[in-house]
């Protein structure tokens, strides 16, 4: 690619890691184009049959008003959560930036969420020269992300750790945003209880305030773009912690059944947990 990405890039955690569910990366936008062969029947059979012909509606949130509380009594659902990744576009993504772009980018996101305004105003937190009082209350609120597992490790993600990464969260804590994890921007919503209608609304309010600063890479065919082909599209994806505890003591049965409403199970610490 134009980037000088090549088709090792694109497989080389797939090689090294042959139980991964999908093995490969984009290592920036237009490797989706170039190596299409390779990425459109991964492509096809993840998303459910989104073939090489078809086209992703343009960009629509939707009627946000549509989405109540899914457990207004509270029984069931500790916590809903809804995310979407974002890419800047004229970046390449993670195995091909250079240290220099990493700063340029966590500056440009730094300051573009430092004007957001009431309920999405809040604190940016650099990783580089975090004080261990600040990672610690990081932590304990299950906000600080890891340096990337050997999958993304394998993709060369992980190159400059920890520079130009960073987490970024309103004062409610309801509204985090992590910089140069596994994807430019990772956008995230969340609360206490079942109100998912209020989760996306916030999510959906925040996506248009960053994106009228910063233009974000998309496809035509393929929507936003992101490192993951798992990850294209609208990107978004909602979930819940929720209590089913005699289910979750039968691990079999309890994947039986999600993947039944083509639902996942994760821990509570996300993917492979």
């Amino acid at each position: 690619t134009s980037f000088g990405s090549t088709l090792l890039d694109v497989i080389q955690s797939g090689l090294e890691n042959h139980d991964s569910g999908v093995g490969i990366y984009a290592p920036d936008a237009e490797a989706y184009t170039v190596f299409a062969d390779l990425f459109d029947p991964i492509i096809e059979d993840y998303h459910g049959g989104f073939k090489k012909t078809d086209k992703h509606p343009p960009k629509d949130f939707g009627d946000v008003d549509s989405l109540g509380n899914l457990d207004p009594a509270g029984e069931f659902i500790v916590s809903t959560r809804v995310r979407c990744g974002r890419s800047l576009d004229g970046y390449p993504f993670n195995p091909c930036l250079t240290e220099a772009q990493y700063k340029e980018m966590e500056e440009k996101v730094s300051s573009t969420l430092s004007g957001l305004e009431s309920e999405l105003k809040g604190t940016f937190y650099p990783l580089t020269g975090m004080g261990k009082e600040v990672q610690q209350k990081l932590i304990d609120d299950h906000f600080l992300f890891k340096e990337g597992d050997r999958f993304l490790q394998a993709a060369n993600a992980c190159r400059f750790w920890p520079t130009g990464r960073g987490i970024f969260h309103n004062d409610a804590k309801t509204f985090l945003v992590w910089c140069n994890e596994e994807d430019h921007l990772r956008i995230i919503s969340m609360q206490m209880g079942g109100d998912l209608g209020q989760v996306y609304r916030r999510l959906v309010t925040a996506v248009n305030e960053i994106e009228k600063r910063l233009p974000f890479s998309h496809n035509d065919r393929l929507g936003f773009l992101t490192f993951c082909p798992t990850n294209l599209g609208t990107t978004v994806r909602a979930s819940v912690h929720i209590k089913v505890p005699k289910l979750a003591a039968n691990k079999a049965k309890l994947e039986e059944v999600a993947s039944k409403f083509n639902l996942q199970v994760r821990g509570t610490r996300g993917e492979h947990t």
